[in-house]
């Protein structure tokens, strides 16, 4: 047993050391033009931009998927053109999404993920080349939905229980992001969680520390344009609440 452990241990710190010697490229060398892309089904595409600002020619690859194992990419009813560009140094490429129409909820918003992937050229030899992949989320907005949605943050509904528990229900139509969440009592942190996402129809339960009765909620949601905006509300036990925008001073 004790020559099996040595031997492991001797394998993974020969491989680690290997690793080390090797010249590692994992810059990525592509910048896109936009952090999230949202898409209106009354558009007949949608586009982003890719630059290659590494030195060296590369290949792009993008594909959108659900984020879930159960969905085949290549079964979504969309097409992204060109699914695969090459890209000299410098190069630029408009890469579009199109929508066959067809397949995608009518009564919601939906998000689907957007991946672009560095293919970097054959690797010298001892060099380790790494494809960095890059993950944005695409918002498509159906026809006709209720509501809008710079107010959907607004339209949270927010209980707090008494087993000190946060209770967030969405509503609406529109997705919710938030890159922060805080409750707070005079100087006590009782909640402090970052990136989360809440879907339409969509209930979270988040756990505080203490009592959050008399507490101040805060959250960051991020609009279309990938902005920031703060919204606040005063939390009682067993009283639902809105928050509301904090206009910045």
């Amino acid at each position: 047993m004790f020559l099996f452990l040595h031997r492991r241990i001797v394998l993974l710190a020969s491989l680690v050391l290997w690793l080390l010697l090797l010249n590692t490229s994992a810059q990525a060398s592509i910048v896109i033009n936009t952090t999230r892309i949202i898409y209106p089904a009354a558009d007949k595409e949608v586009s982003f931009g890719v630059h290659n600002v590494g030195n060296k020619e590369i290949l792009v690859q993008s594909w959108l998927e659900t984020g879930t194992e159960q969905t085949d990419p290549d079964k979504l009813p969309f097409v992204i053109t060109p699914a695969i560009a090459r890209l000299p140094s410098d190069g630029r490429q408009l890469v579009r999404i199109i929508y066959a129409g067809m397949g995608m909820p009518q009564d919601r918003e939906s998000v689907l993920w957007l991946n672009v992937q560095e293919i970097p050229q054959v690797a010298a030899q001892n060099t380790l080349q790494i494809a960095i992949r890059q993950r944005m989320k695409l918002f498509f907005r159906p026809k006709g939905l209720v509501g809008d949605v710079a107010e959907a943050p607004e339209h949270l509904r927010w209980k707090l229980h008494a087993d000190n528990t946060l209770h967030v229900e969405n509503p609406g139509s529109f997705h919710v992001s938030m890159v922060r969440i805080t409750a707070q009592r005079g100087d006590s942190e009782l909640l402090d969680k970052d990136s989360q996402m809440i879907a339409p129809g969509q209930q979270l339960q988040l756990p505080l520390k203490a009592s959050g009765n008399g507490a101040t909620l805060s959250f960051i949601s991020i609009n279309d344009f990938g902005g920031q905006v703060v919204y606040r509300a005063g939390l009682k036990t067993g009283e639902v609440t809105q928050a509301v925008k904090v206009e910045p001073q």
